[in-house]
């Protein structure tokens, strides 16, 4: 099954286990980035997973694409050329400190990328999804008129376009967002989130407070059902995080089809090894649900045992197998040795 997800692939360079930027002498590299993030995700799910972006023509360009390769990621529809790979440096915090995250992304390649560089009515020609998320049209104004083009071209092939809201205040303004995500919904058939993407990007706000747990079903029923009938969104989904410190969380989702709505099981998730890419593993998993089960209730399951499961993998990436995610959702969290 072909799904294309388009974004910003970007090196990662995190000082090691839990040291602060001023005291570390070297950083650990590895690659990543939303969308990126959740191919690889569909791509260790068996689905035939492309990634779209632009990357210079050098060897560091060259070493992202190798490891979008290196999982299974088609990268046919990678452009070539532009200034240089964005870069973002992680300080994994502990306990009560958290972690931190410094962008140097400015005048990426595809930040600065153009419509010649794309064929889209080529990329979604018997594709079955279409997956971006809110951080792609914040990277630049070419990025956003870049993804629109995609979204018309994905909706020209009868694709399924699903988006997660991702706000991020270090790209954009709330006021910026809103001003070209509100737009872009008319594109959207599944909405995937968590409560302050919902507000910052789109205006809606639950009534729950997330930090102390307290997250009322009710409050996201009727926010959920106000999005529904405002964009139209075929499905919405919510993840939960509890945040007890940064290296413990209580984690659960939410989904509605405007029939139903239904509440996942609640993990605790302690220690955390890595929490980047969690709602990107959320994602990859909830959209491989979605192509794959009968229910929006499975779906919603292996989303979020596979989420849970990305928290105990260093890097980006989420490398688990479809099996080793239904053993989670079937119960068996003792994490035992497996011979």
């Amino acid at each position: 099954m072909k799904i294309v997800t388009m974004g910003e692939i970007m090196l990662r360079l995190s000082t090691p286990g839990h040291t602060r930027f001023i005291q570390s002498n070297n950083f650990d590299v590895v690659y990543g980035g939303g969308e990126a993030n959740v191919a690889v995700s569909l791509a260790n799910y068996n689905h035939d997973a492309y990634f779209v972006t632009k990357l210079p023509n050098h060897e560091i360009g060259e070493s992202a694409v190798n490891a979008l390769r290196n999982y299974g990621v088609h990268t046919d529809y990678i452009a070539r050329g532009g200034e240089r790979v964005g870069i973002y440096f992680l300080e994994t915090g502990a306990s009560m400190r958290p972690s931190k995250v410094i962008y140097d992304r400015t005048h990426s390649s595809i930040a600065d990328a153009e419509e010649k560089d794309f064929d889209f009515d080529e990329i979604m020609k018997g594709a079955s999804w279409f997956h971006w998320s809110g951080i792609t049209p914040a990277i630049s104004d070419k990025t956003a008129t870049l993804l629109e083009q995609a979204c018309i071209a994905a909706k020209k092939h009868g694709v399924t376009i699903s988006v997660d809201l991702n706000f991020r205040k270090k790209l954009w303004t709330k006021e910026k967002a809103q001003t070209i995500m509100i737009p872009l919904m008319k594109y959207v058939d599944v909405c995937i989130g968590n409560e302050e993407d919902a507000e910052l990007c789109l205006g809606f706000k639950p009534e729950a407070n997330v930090e102390k747990g307290e997250t009322d079903a009710e409050g996201y029923f009727k926010i959920f059902k106000e999005m529904k009938d405002t964009f139209g969104f075929k499905i919405i989904s919510s993840t939960l995080r509890e945040s007890s410190s940064a290296t413990s969380n209580g984690w659960k989702a939410l989904i509605y089809n405007g029939d139903s709505f239904y509440i996942s099981k609640h993990y605790e998730i302690n220690p955390i090894i890595d929490r980047v890419g969690g709602g990107d593993s959320f994602s990859g998993g909830l959209i491989h649900g979605l192509l794959t089960m009968k229910t929006q209730e499975e779906a919603l399951e292996f989303a979020v045992a596979a989420s849970a499961l990305k928290h105990t993998i260093p890097g980006d990436f989420n490398l688990v197998t479809i099996d080793e995610v239904q053993t989670l959702v079937g119960g068996d969290g003792s994490g035992r040795v497996q011979r």
